[in-house]
């Protein structure tokens, strides 16, 4: 998922059609990653709609705003067949047209949106199509249309008390996102919810806990994701609500865990009910699994918390075990004077007495 830089849109438009254009030109900046050439789309006085949207051609997308003031009364298809259709078709640029009042623009023409009304919804299909989505939207029911207000017409954070309104909100934004992500919170850390995340966003983050945090907020706060945390710990919202144009929904519920191999072993040592032999398997499960998908910091934490229950237990077999992860994991993140450190203890405490000669 790469950030490729803003599309730029051009907007062709009258001075009386100003105040729409600028309303647009605010709805796609705040909800879509685009770059609008407002100043450059108003047409001067007498000017021809067809030579605008011409000009208009260096930029990826144009927008031709048809109103009673732009339209000219007779409008021949000769006059605007090759400027509006097969010049852009030719150029691979994409062209919509955006209904302003009560005019009656050729019906020939695809890509027509109606924002003669002032509502949402001709903005909100608007911002679909220019996102490369369908290009038509379905008003929700007013309680997820409140939550699409603050999450998906602009960058924002709402927290909702159900879980199922925050699962129908994900279903209807879900085009007005570049991803959407589910974080199932409770039994886990931060660093296994980062790892989670990093893992779903296609990141592959082998730094520690913090590096892994830093580099989370950087990539998701320039990217349109709307991530939903259900039943967060404060620390965790806190630390994976990363603003910029990322959106977050925080549900107070939680729903059923996702069934993952990993996810149960990290719940299995935080919670640290089983039996010791079977707290012993899930510790090597995990260590295995998140070694295979890259996902170190989650390792060496789960090491740390079976080294400390073995410790606890006097599993010396265990206990060393852990330790020799940890060193390894200290070492590749070049931490030597902490690996060298665990290293002593461990080498001290667990290692057989050298005979002397």
């Amino acid at each position: 998922m790469q950030a490729l830089g803003p599309t730029t849109v051009f907007p062709c438009y009258v001075a009386a059609d100003r105040e729409l254009a600028v309303q647009t030109a605010d709805f796609l900046q705040r909800g879509a990653d685009v770059r609008v050439f407002l100043e450059e789309g108003e047409m001067p006085g007498g000017s021809d709609l067809a030579e605008k949207t011409r000009e208009a051609r260096t930029a990826e997308i144009v927008l031709v705003f048809f109103s009673r003031n732009s339209l000219p009364p007779r409008w021949p298809r000769a006059q605007w067949e090759d400027a509006l259709v097969n010049e852009p078709a030719a150029e691979n640029v994409r062209i919509a047209f955006l209904k302003c009042d009560d005019c009656l623009p050729p019906k020939v023409l695809p890509n027509q949106f109606d924002l003669s009304t002032r509502r949402l919804d001709g903005w909100r299909a608007l911002k679909r199509w220019i996102r490369a989505g369908p290009g038509s939207y379905t008003p929700p029911r007013s309680e997820v249309e409140l939550i699409a207000m603050a999450v998906a017409d602009r960058p924002g954070m709402e927290m909702v008390d159900s879980l199922a309104l925050a699962e129908e909100t994900l279903h209807a934004c879900a085009a007005d996102f570049d991803a959407t992500i589910r974080l199932h919170c409770p039994g886990r850390t931060l660093t296994a919810l980062a790892g989670d995340l990093a893992w779903q966003l296609g990141l592959k983050l082998e730094g520690d806990a913090e590096q892994n945090l830093e580099r989370l907020e950087t990539f998701c706060a320039a990217r349109r994701l709307l991530i939903l945390l259900e039943a967060p710990p404060e620390e965790v919202a806190e630390a994976l609500v990363f603003g910029g144009r990322c959106s977050t929904i925080i549900s107070t519920e939680a729903g059923a865990p996702p069934s993952d191999p990993l996810h149960d072993a990290q719940r299995a040592l935080n919670a640290g009910v089983l039996d010791w032999p079977e707290l012993c398997r899930q510790a090597r499960l995990a260590r295995q699994i998140a070694t295979s998908r890259g996902r170190t910091a989650e390792c060496f934490e789960l090491m740390q918390q079976w080294r400390a229950m073995a410790e606890a237990r006097g599993d010396r077999d265990a206990a060393n075990e852990s330790a020799r992860e940890l060193v390894w994991t200290l070492e590749n993140w070049g931490r030597t004077e902490e690996a060298l450190q665990v290293e002593s203890d461990r080498a001290r405490e667990y290692d057989e007495q050298m005979k002397l000669f």
